[in-house]
């Protein structure tokens, strides 16, 4: 036998951030656009910064990955827009809730949409557990007694969580089709373009002015650039309802960009909240059976 015959099969490079990882710096970053982009509404309304975010995302996109289509077929390319709609909706709906009811109030309806994924995803008791931690640090971090809610704020908070099911599980697809970034910045590119009418109308002729630009530019990277990029990456190894309980660190990580952001103060119920949903996603990820990478 020769010595080429006895050589040992290649083995696959670990990624340098594993997808745990990849996720908790996503949201870790799109909670601090968020805080950043509701300074933003006055001027630009949530059309506009919705359109700015997006746009500004796929021009980023679409230079660092510099995507080529001609392999692609229809079905791949029908993929990327509904991606691309998708995430249009879910970013227009959020921006207008968030207009309306405070950040950790509209992050922790829009969390339905994940926690949905995780307890659809469910298989085992355990897995049961971790979703029940999830959902009473929800509870604990919204402030429901003897505060009046604006309906129509909350509703679009609702849209956006479903938007954000869809997100996920469009976006596990995606990487599956398309190599690298590429059909992320084709996504977001059509996403821009749905926007378009929308941030005309919000926002106007503020819309050139450079300050505000520089401002959604800060919050299109915070907010879509580095979060969809390190999720997309995540999602490639990461099973979906595993990283639906990972996602129950949203309503923390907004409660603290609140408090450094909005000066909001955390109290006992807040940091009990913390506590929760932190149990849950370090259980989930502990525990999660990961599928095979995708090549």
């Amino acid at each position: 036998m020769t010595s080429s015959s006895r050589a040992a099969p290649a083995t696959r490079r670990r990624p340098a951030i594993p997808p745990t990882g990849l996720v908790v710096i996503g949201i870790a970053s799109v909670q601090l656009g968020s805080a950043v982009a509701k300074n933003l509404f006055q001027s630009l309304g949530p059309g506009g910064m919705a359109f700015l975010r997006v746009a500004l995302a796929a021009c980023i996109l679409m230079a660092v990955w510099r995507p080529g289509y001609r392999g692609q077929g229809a079905r791949a390319l029908a993929l990327a827009a509904l991606f691309g709609l998708v995430t249009a909706a879910m970013n227009f709906s959020f921006y207008e809730a968030l207009d309306r009811i405070p950040l950790g109030i509209a992050v922790t309806i829009e969390f339905c949409g994940p926690l949905g994924v995780a307890i659809a995803g469910s298989r085992r008791a355990l897995d049961v557990l971790f979703v029940l931690l999830a959902t009473a640090g929800i509870v604990l971090l919204a402030p429901w007694g003897g505060m009046h809610l604006n309906v129509l704020g909350a509703s679009l908070a609702l849209v956006a969580a479903a938007c954000w099911a869809a997100y996920i599980y469009l976006s596990q697809a995606i990487g599956r089709v398309f190599p690298g970034g590429g059909g992320l910045a084709l996504a977001m590119a059509i996403g821009g373009l749905a926007l378009l009418p929308i941030g005309v109308a919000g926002a106007g002729a503020n819309l050139f002015e450079p300050h505000l630009l520089l401002g959604a530019l800060s919050v299109s990277l915070l907010s879509s650039v580095i979060p969809y990029s390190c999720e997309l990456e995540a999602l490639r190894s990461l099973p979906a309802q595993v990283f639906g309980v990972l996602m129950s660190l949203e309503p923390a990580a907004a409660a603290i960009a609140g408090f450094l952001i909005l000066h909001e103060v955390l109290g006992a119920r807040e940091l009990t909240a913390i506590l929760l949903v932190t149990a849950a996603s370090v259980g989930a990820a502990r525990t999660g059976t990961s599928p095979a990478p995708i090549d």
